[in-house]
C-alpha cells in the first residue's frame, strides 16, 4: 500500500552503507589472448583498485590482493595502468603500476605456486615521483614502452613527460639510467605511443600549456629504428584549434583518428605520410570525448576493417562502423551509455556500460552475430528496482536562448507519495570538470535522494562535452558566470512549472562543480542551502602554483590569462565573494588532494567564520581528489541528507544529526 507522507521524509532501503558499497565501476578494459581483464574498485578495502580476470571459460576473479592498488598519479588523475599479453606457455605476462609508490610492475598470475609482482622501475624521492602509464609489452624487444611523469623539483609544476622503453627483466629497478628515453620532443605534455602493425612506426599526441588537449592536440607520428629509437619525429595533424582526442592503427596499417576540426569529434583516416585526413562518417555527434588521462578510448578498428565507435548526442552508444560506406549500425541491447575504455579482439568488441536500471558492467559484442551480453561485473539490484528514479533527458532555455541539457530525476518510491498540496525539494547538481558531462545512468547516489523523496536536476551545463565544440567552449572566459546561470535557470523553470518548490532548492557539486555550487551560493539567492565537495574556491591561489601541474593553466581558458583580466580572478572567486554567503552549506574535502588543497577551504572557512551563516566542514584523511573509501562516503552522504533535513524543515530517518556551526 502507498503512504502519503512529506517529501523527503520517505523511509528508503537505500542507505548510505549500501551506496558506498556500490561506488566506483569497472574501468580500463583489455583483453589478454581469449580472456578479458579490467580494473574494479574495491571501497571496502580502503578505496583500492585491483586487476580483475576473466578466464576463457568465464570464470571470475581478482588477480592481485591487497594492498596492491593498480593505479598511477599520472596528470593526477591517473592514466590507464596495465597492459598484458599472452605467452606461448606459462600463462600472461602483465604490467601495472601500483599507487602506493608508482612503480612499474610485472606480474605472471600462473606462474608456480603464484608469483609475486617484481619491480621494473625505480622509486623517486624528488617531487611527486616518477610515474608511468598507458603502457605496451613488447615481448619480442624485453621491453615495456609507455609514458613517463618525472619530477625535477617540489613545486607541482617541476615536471617532465617523455615516451620511455622500460626493460622487462627489472634492471632499472634501481637503476634510473637502465630506462631508455625514446624521443626528445620537448612537448609538455604527452600520450603514450601507438606502435604500426609492422612495428615500423609510433604515433601519440602531445600539447602544451596553456591548452588543455580538447582545446587543442597534436598529432606526432617518428619512424621506429631497428635498435627501437625514435627517428624523423613530426607533427601529422593537429594544433592550437583542433583537438585530437584518439589515435589508432587499424590491422591494415591505415591510421584512424578523432578530431574535432568539423566541430565535432569525428573520425577521419589520415595518411601516415603526408597527414591528409578523410571523414570517415561526418555528424552531428561526438565519437570521442575530452582526454582527461592517456589511454582512453572511444574507438577500435577490428582485424576484418569495420571499427567499433561509442559515439553519440548527449550520449554514448556502441556501434560498428563501416569506414568504405559510412555506414553505421549500433549494437542492441539495454545499455544506454558507454564509458571510453573499449577493446577488440577477433570479431569481438569488449567495453563498459550501464542504463538507468543497471550500473556499469563489462559488456561483449560478438559483431558478426550482433549479439551482445554482460560478461563481468554483472549487475545485481541490491533493492527492488521499483527504488530506482527514471530520468527525463530535458532541455531548458537559458535567459539568453541558448539550450541547456539536463537530466530530471523526481522523487519516486514504490511505498510513498508526498502530499497533494506540497511541492517536492530539488537537490541541482553541478558535475566536474567542468569539461566532461554526467550520463543519464543508474546512479545511487541519486536514488539515495529521491527514494527519500528529494528530486535531483543533473544539468549538463555550458561547457560540457557531448554536444559538440561550441558547446563546450560556452565557458571560455564565463566559468562562474555561464555554469551557475544554467544551473539557476534550471532551478528556477522547475520551480515555475511547479515540479519543484521555489523555497527549497539546494546546489551541490564537487570539484569543478564545487565551484559552481560556492559561486552560486555567493551570487544567488535561487538556493536555500548547497554542498560543496573539494572544489575550487581561490583563483589567485590556484594560478599562482595553488594545483597541479596539468591544471595550472586550465584558467587561461575558463578565466582568462592572469595577466590580461586580473580583476575577473579576484572578483569571481569565492573565496573574494565569501561575505556574500547567506545560505548554510556543507564543506567536504580530503586532506591528501593535490588538486584542489584544503588550505582553499581552510581560507574560506576563515572568510565566513562569525558571519552568521550555519555551515559544516567534514575533512578526510587519505583521501585526495574524489572519495574512494566506503566509510568517507557512509559519512559524506549522510551529513549532505542531514543538511538537507535542517534547512528544508524535513524528518529524515536515519540520517545521523549533522551540527552546523556559524
Amino acid at each position: 500500500m502507498v503512504s502519503t507522507a512529506p517529501y523527503g521524509a520517505w523511509q528508503s532501503p537505500i542507505d548510505a552503507e549500501l551506496v558506498a558499497s556500490r561506488s566506483g565501476r569497472p574501468t580500463c578494459v583489455g583483453t589478454v589472448g581469449d580472456e578479458v581483464w579490467w580494473i574494479a574498485p574495491r571501497p571496502a578495502e580502503a578505496g583500492r583498485a585491483t586487476l580483475v580476470r576473466r578466464r576463457a571459460d568465464g570464470t571470475e576473479e581478482s588477480a592481485l590482493p591487497a594492498p596492491w592498488n593498480v593505479r598511477n598519479r599520472v596528470f593526477e588523475y591517473g592514466g590507464f595502468p596495465w597492459a598484458g599479453v599472452p605467452r606461448p606457455a606459462g600463462g600472461p605476462l602483465l604490467v601495472f603500476t601500483h599507487f602506493g609508490d608508482q612503480r612499474l610492475y610485472a606480474l605472471e598470475p600462473d606462474a608456480p605456486g603464484g608469483a609475486e609482482p617484481r619491480a621494473l622501475t625505480p622509486v623517486s624521492a624528488l617531487g611527486g615521483g616518477l610515474r608511468w602509464a598507458a603502457p605496451v609489452i613488447l615481448p619480442e624487444r624485453g621491453e615495456v614502452w609507455c609514458m613517463a611523469e618525472e619530477f625535477t623539483g617540489e613545486g607541482p609544476s617541476d615536471v617532465r613527460r617523455f615516451l620511455a622503453a622500460v626493460p622487462l627483466d627489472g634492471s632499472a629497478a634501481e637503476d634510473r639510467s637502465a630506462v631508455r628515453e625514446l624521443s626528445d620532443d620537448a612537448h609538455r605534455f604527452v600520450t603514450g605511443p601507438r606502435l604500426s602493425p609492422d612495428g615500423r612506426q609510433a604515433v601519440w599526441l602531445a600539447w602544451d600549456h596553456p591548452r588543455m588537449p580538447w582545446e587543442g592536440t597534436e598529432l606526432k607520428t617518428a619512424r621506429v629504428t631497428e635498435d627501437g629509437r625514435f627517428a624523423d619525429v613530426r607533427t601529422l595533424l593537429g594544433g592550437p584549434e583542433e583537438a585530437i582526442a584518439q589515435a589508432e592503427w587499424a590491422p591494415d596499417g591505415s591510421l584512424i583518428v578523432a578530431t574535432d576540426r568539423t566541430g565535432w569529434w569525428n573520425l577521419h583516416r589520415v595518411d601516415p605520410a603526408t597527414g591528409a585526413a578523410t571523414e570517415l562518417c561526418r555528424r552531428e555527434e561526438e565519437f570521442a570525448g575530452p582526454l582527461w588521462t592517456p589511454g582512453l578510448r572511444w574507438f577500435a578498428p577490428l582485424a576484418n576493417g569495420l571499427i567499433a565507435v561509442v559515439h553519440g548526442k548527449g550520449a554514448a552508444v556502441l556501434g560498428i562502423l563501416d569506414p568504405e560506406s559510412g555506414e553505421l549500425v549500433d549494437a542492441a541491447g539495454p545499455w544506454t551509455e558507454w564509458a571510453a575504455t573499449l577493446t577488440v579482439n577477433g570479431t569481438r568488441a569488449v567495453g563498459v556500460a550501464a542504463s538507468p536500471r543497471t550500473a556499469y558492467e563489462v559488456v561483449e559484442l560478438d559483431t558478426v552475430t550482433g549479439r551482445a551480453r554482460t560478461i563481468g561485473a554483472r549487475h545485481t539490484d541490491p533493492v527492488d528496482p521499483a527504488y530506482y528514479p527514471e530520468p527525463q533527458i530535458r532541455t531548458f532555455t537559458a535567459p539568453d536562448g541558448r539550450e541547456i541539457h539536463a537530466h530530471i530525476y523526481p522523487p519516486h518510491s514504490p511505498d510513498f507519495t508526498g502530499p497533494a498540496d506540497e511541492l517536492p525539494p530539488y537537490v541541482v547538481m553541478a558535475h566536474g570538470g567542468p569539461t566532461s558531462r554526467v550520463p543519464a545512468v543508474l546512479d545511487l547516489d541519486i536514488a539515495y535522494f529521491t527514494s527519500r523523496g528529494i528530486g535531483v536536476a543533473d544539468v549538463n551545463y555550458g561547457g560540457s562535452t557531448g554536444y559538440g565544440r561550441e558547446y563546450r567552449e560556452r565557458l571560455r572566459g564565463r566559468w562562474g558566470v555561464v555554469d551557475v546561470e544554467d544551473c539557476v535557470a534550471v532551478a528556477a523553470a522547475l520551480a515555475e512549472e511547479g515540479t519543484a518548490d521555489r523555497a527549497r532548492l539546494a546546489v551541490r557539486g564537487g570539484s569543478a562543480g564545487g565551484w559552481t555550487a560556492a559561486s552560486s551560493l555567493v551570487s544567488t539567492d535561487v538556493y536555500a542551502c548547497g554542498t560543496v565537495l573539494y572544489p575550487v574556491l581561490d583563483l589567485v591561489g590556484w594560478a599562482d602554483g595553488g594545483t597541479h601541474d596539468m591544471e595550472s593553466r586550465y584558467l587561461d581558458f575558463l578565466i582568462g590569462p592572469p595577466d590580461e583580466v586580473p580583476e575577473r580572478y579576484r572578483d569571481r572567486a569565492p573565496l573574494t565573494r565569501a561575505d556574500r554567503v547567506k545560505a548554510p552549506f556543507l564543506l567536504l574535502q580530503g586532506l591528501e588532494d593535490p588538486v584542489c588543497p584544503p588550505a582553499q577551504c581552510d581560507r574560506f572557512l576563515e572568510a565566513v567564520a562569525g558571519r552568521g551563516v550555519p555551515h559544516a566542514y567534514v575533512s578526510f584523511e587519505g583521501e585526495g581528489h574524489g572519495f574512494r573509501r566506503k566509510e568517507t562516503m557512509v559519512r559524506a552522504l549522510e551529513a549532505e541528507l542531514s543538511l538537507y533535513a535542517q534547512v528544508f524543515g524535513i524528518d529524515a530517518p536515519g540520517a545521523p544529526l549533522l551540527k552546523l556551526a556559524e
